[in-house]
């Protein structure tokens, strides 16, 4: 491990100006990412900046139609609301997923968003539900916030503050998980909200987290597991490896959106 100055910000606006005067920093949240990234060399920041003594980070609530998440709320947090449950059942599914019990005690929605992990589920759960993230600059959609593996459109002085969920009629998080580690070998969020469809995929891209249109389209015209008929994404696009051909993925995709219609349809 390199060596580092450590700050525990009281506000906000400190951990703002830390991140303003500061070389090359990092921000700490659960830290299930950067402090294994730390301890193996693969990442030498010169000022750690920890948002867990920042008030007002974390937190659940229900906003104009849509269930806002702090930044700092734990994966276990969003995965035994009540509210969450209630209003995104898929949303308390897919975080109860996440890694082991540990990680879902430590780790912190923002920190996996703005990680963005290829196989990570809450970027699927970000583009599938249409989410919003809140940061102390700007507001963007999931849908241009996310830009490659390990890739956000997140400036260099710019920190997560919330994420909001539209509140859809219809929902579903499925994944085929690595047996060892639970991440996603392959994992689809749908939603429904009127016609509007979307199909979230994460665990097979070669540049992260994507959109099948081929199956929104399919299920835009008949909301039924008869409707879709595989994925539409090359095989030169989905990513391959010791665990996985592309090919497989491929399959996987389209099984997963069946298995997804089926739980948002309460089949």
């Amino acid at each position: 491990m390199y060596s580092f100055e450590y700050h525990n910000p009281a506000s906000q606006k400190e951990a703002e100006e830390l991140l303003a005067s500061t070389d090359n920093p990092s921000l700490l949240a659960g830290g299930q990412t950067l402090l294994p990234a730390l301890k193996h060399r693969l990442a030498e920041p010169s000022d750690l900046i920890d948002l867990k003594g920042i008030d007002g980070l974390s937190g659940i609530r229900e906003e104009n139609g849509a269930i806002v998440i702090g930044a700092a709320t734990t994966h276990c947090e969003v995965s035994e609301s009540e509210l969450v449950a209630k209003r995104i059942p898929a949303l308390a599914k897919l975080a109860g997923g996440i890694g082991d019990q540990q990680v879902r005690h430590r780790g912190t929605i923002g920190g996996s968003v703005a990680n963005n992990d290829p196989a990570a589920d809450y970027p699927a759960g970000c583009v599938g539900l249409g989410a919003t993230i809140r940061t102390n600059r700007r507001e963007m959609g999931a849908d241009n916030f996310f830009v490659d593996l390990f890739e956000t459109a997140l400036g260099e002085d710019e920190m997560i503050l919330a994420v909001s969920f539209p509140i859809p009629d219809q929902a579903a998080y499925i994944k085929f998980p690595n047996p060892a580690s639970r991440y996603a070998l392959v994992g689809v969020m749908l939603s429904k909200t009127g016609g509007d469809v979307r199909v979230a995929i994460t665990g097979a891209g070669s540049s992260g987290v994507f959109r099948d249109s081929h199956i929104e389209t399919a299920l835009s015209k008949d909301f039924s597991v008869d409707a879709i008929d595989g994925s539409g994404v090359d095989e030169a696009e989905i990513s391959a490896d010791i665990h996985a051909s592309a090919e497989y993925r491929k399959h996987l995709i389209g099984e997963m959106a069946r298995r997804a219609v089926e739980a948002a349809s309460g089949s």
